[in-house]
């Protein structure tokens, strides 16, 4: 285990390093710092944090710099997540609460989240597998031809057109909207095939066929809108990170192309909270030198997707982790309101 002192002399060279882009020296870090000891001793501390891998010295420099295992440490130990100001606070609500419906949340977290950090935004949209149902409506648009509307609860809407095997009366309809949305409103996804079942059996014989074929349709929405779907802004951003990059940025936005990759980085929804990769544990090579501040969000304390942002591994670990915190938390209380 490092020592107090040494814990206090990375977290200077870390805070140095971000904010000024240059190699640290022992005698900036004692002007700037109240480290309370001599450079010399600044310098034995830097020496033996060489040694175990903490910080490294680019080859044109006198100075130091952190090195994944570096940041590894300052965000597991030394870095609190920094908290919004309140006029901060105040502006992400007001921006997104302007959303019309879920495209614009989401595309509104994105543009949000790539002004806060600087940094490219990443915001997956809410997964149907972790999504209940909140309503099924049903209109009759002819005779035999009906209209299903799905609604999540995380705001998603899907309608359907149903093409019924025999005319089917409003009072049938009216019967089978309310059968249906006791059974299943409130309901996950994954659980509602079991619940619809036998509903058939509760209809007249002249009906069976259409509420059969109304549930098979709801059946495929529910499978068809499985597949996960991302929204990314701000690759911009990393341009003006050029020199972060030990050889060019061309990895790093070829691997942003891939959603596979990205959903991967954002890793799984169902961890809720603030989750930092650092460089090499990327699996993805194109994005070894970047890092990755992602955290779950969603309505009612459960995440149904992830929200992110990815950048150089010289980044403002505690701002990058309070502004995505702070953003996941908005938009579960939306999508909790709409």
């Amino acid at each position: 285990m490092l020592s107090e002192r040494r814990l206090q002399v990375l977290r200077a060279i870390v805070q140095d390093y971000v904010g000024t882009e240059e190699p640290v020296g022992s005698k900036a870090l004692t002007e700037r710092h109240n480290l309370g000891v001599s450079p010399a001793t600044v310098r034995n501390d830097m020496a033996a944090l060489e040694e175990e891998g903490f910080i490294a010295q680019p080859h044109t420099s006198a100075g130091r710099i952190p090195t994944d295992k570096g940041y590894r440490l300052f965000v597991d130990k030394l870095a609190g997540v920094k908290p919004m100001s309140p006029p901060e606070r105040r502006a992400i609500q007001n921006f997104l609460e302007g959303a019309v419906d879920l495209d614009d949340v989401v595309a509104r977290t994105v543009r949000l989240l790539a002004q806060l950090t600087r940094q490219v935004a990443v915001v997956q949209y809410p997964s149907l597998t972790r999504s209940t149902v909140r309503h099924v409506e049903l209109l009759s648009l002819a005779p035999a031809r009906l209209m299903l509307v799905l609604i999540t609860d995380t705001g998603r809407v899907e309608q359907r057109m149903v093409d019924c095997p025999a005319p089917f009366g409003e009072a049938s309809l009216a019967d089978l909207r309310a059968r249906l949305n006791s059974r299943v409103a409130g309901r996950r996804f994954a659980d509602v095939p079991s619940l619809v079942e036998d509903l058939p059996e509760a209809f007249d014989t002249d009906d069976r066929g259409t509420v059969s074929t109304v549930l098979s349709t709801l059946l495929e929405t529910l499978v068809e809108e499985n597949e996960e779907r991302l929204m990314i802004g701000g690759t911009a951003n990393l341009t003006r990170f050029g020199h972060d990059f030990p050889l060019t940025i061309r990895p790093v936005l070829e691997a942003l192309e891939e959603q596979v990759v990205l959903l991967k980085l954002l890793g799984e929804a169902k961890d809720p909270g603030v989750t930092v990769r650092i460089g090499h544990e990327n699996a993805h090579e194109g994005l070894n030198s970047t890092s990755v501040v992602s955290v779950g969000y969603g309505s009612g304390g459960e995440a149904v997707a992830k929200l992110g942002v990815v950048g150089p591994t010289r980044m403002d670990y505690p701002g990058t982790m309070g502004a995505v915190r702070a953003v996941a938390r908005y938009v579960g209380q939306i999508l909790a309101e709409s």
